[in-house]
C-alpha cells in the first residue's frame, strides 16, 4: 500500500450502532464492485434494460404497463420485516435474473403473455437498478449492495 492509496476495512462486520457510518469518503468497502468492472456492469444493465423493452414491444400491450409495474420488484424489501437475511435473500430474488427470466420461458411455452409482461418489466427493472449502481444486498445491511453503499453515509 502506498501512501496515496485509499484505506481499506478489513473486516466485512457492520459499524456498530444503529446510526454508524458504514463508510467514510476515500474507504474501499469489501465487496464492493468499482473502477473498470463497474462501468461494464452498468453497460451491461443497460442492454439488460433495452433488451427487455425489446421483449416487451413483441407482447402487444400497451406502455403504460412497463411504469406502472416498474416498482413491483422493490416490493420485496417487505422480506426485512422478517430481518436481515431474509430480507437480503427475497431482495436478491426479485432483484436477479433467474425469476424474470423463468416468467419469459413460461410466457413464451405456455403462451401467457402476462408471463412475458411481468419478465420483461423485472428484467427491465434489474437492468436500470445496475446502471444506476443498485446491487445485490448483503445480509447486515440494506444499503451496502455489490456495487455500491447507498444512503446512510
Amino acid at each position: 500500500m502506498t501512501a496515496t492509496d485509499p484505506p481499506t476495512r478489513t473486516t466485512d462486520t457492520p459499524p456498530a450502532g444503529k446510526n454508524a457510518t458504514l463508510v467514510s469518503p476515500g474507504v474501499a468497502t469489501p465487496g464492493v464492485v468499482n473502477g473498470r468492472p463497474l462501468t461494464w456492469l452498468r453497460i451491461e444493465g443497460l442492454a439488460v434494460a433495452g433488451a427487455a423493452l425489446a421483449v416487451f414491444a413483441t407482447t402487444g400491450y400497451a406502455w403504460w404497463l412497463v411504469p406502472a409495474l416498474f416498482l413491483v420488484p422493490d416490493l420485496s424489501w417487505l422480506g426485512y420485516l422478517a430481518g436481515p437475511r431474509a430480507g437480503a435473500w427475497i431482495y436478491n430474488l426479485a432483484h436477479t435474473a433467474p425469476l424474470p427470466l423463468a416468467l419469459l420461458v413460461a410466457g413464451a411455452g405456455w403462451h401467457i403473455s402476462a408471463f412475458t409482461v411481468a419478465g420483461a418489466v423485472g428484467l427491465f427493472h434489474l437492468g436500470l437498478d445496475r446502471l444506476m449502481t443498485y446491487g445485490l444486498k448483503y445480509d447486515h445491511s440494506f444499503v451496502v449492495t455489490h456495487l455500491g453503499v447507498h444512503g446512510n453515509h
